[in-house]
């Protein structure tokens, strides 16, 4: 199926990191993604970028039982600092299971299957994720060039093969605790993220 995007206004977004811009793109009539964004995006200058999936359990009630939530804070931070940048916040939660699934993934976990196992027994990809939508929106906001803020290399080359160049790669690993740390080292095991930059 073709993605087609509508964008709508920008307007201002205050927050405790500072003031962004937001605008909203409605993917296919029923997906709102937003782009949170500061500075002239389309100069030709790579774009600081972090494409940053839904995680309403991290990112709105804190939950240690993921990085999510310390990863949205961590680029809006960067780019607040950069001066210049976007977050994309893509409607793919649960690495594009959806929430209900994700809780159901999120019991396996609890009796004992780590974060890929879980998805597989629910019948689902380890991850199901599509990043077509977000180098469309890249895009229609001007920039194909990003500094891409990310741990996931098949997030970059999913990236890349929709037309986006990956000028370079910022680590963003932040809240590791002892609720996400097999979280955490099944995804570098067995699904590749590049963790540990710190060491």
């Amino acid at each position: 199926m073709t993605t087609k995007l509508i964008q709508g206004p920008i307007a201002n977004l205050p927050t405790k990191y500072g003031l962004f811009n937001i605008t909203i793109f409605k993917e296919n009539d029923f997906l709102d993604h937003a782009v949170i964004f500061i500075g002239d995006l389309s100069n030709g200058e790579p774009v600081l970028c972090r494409i940053h999936s839904e995680c309403l359990t991290g990112d709105v009630f804190g939950s240690l039982k993921c990085d999510c939530g310390f990863q949205l804070a961590a680029a809006l931070e960067a780019i607040q600092k950069e001066g210049r940048g976007a977050l994309l916040y893509m409607r793919q939660e649960g690495r594009g299971i959806g929430l209900f699934n994700k809780i159901r993934a999120y019991k396996l976990q609890d009796n004992g299957a780590d974060t890929v196992d879980a998805n597989v027994q629910l019948g689902f990809p380890a991850d199901a994720r599509d990043y077509e939508a977000c180098a469309q929106i890249m895009k229609n906001m001007g920039f194909t060039k990003v500094v891409l803020m990310t741990n996931n290399p098949a997030k970059i080359h999913d990236i890349e093969n929709h037309g986006i160049e990956v000028v370079g790669r910022r680590p963003i690993e932040y809240g590791r605790n002892t609720f996400n740390e097999n979280y955490l080292d099944t995804k570098e095991k067995r699904m590749g993220h590049l963790l540990h930059h710190q060491d």
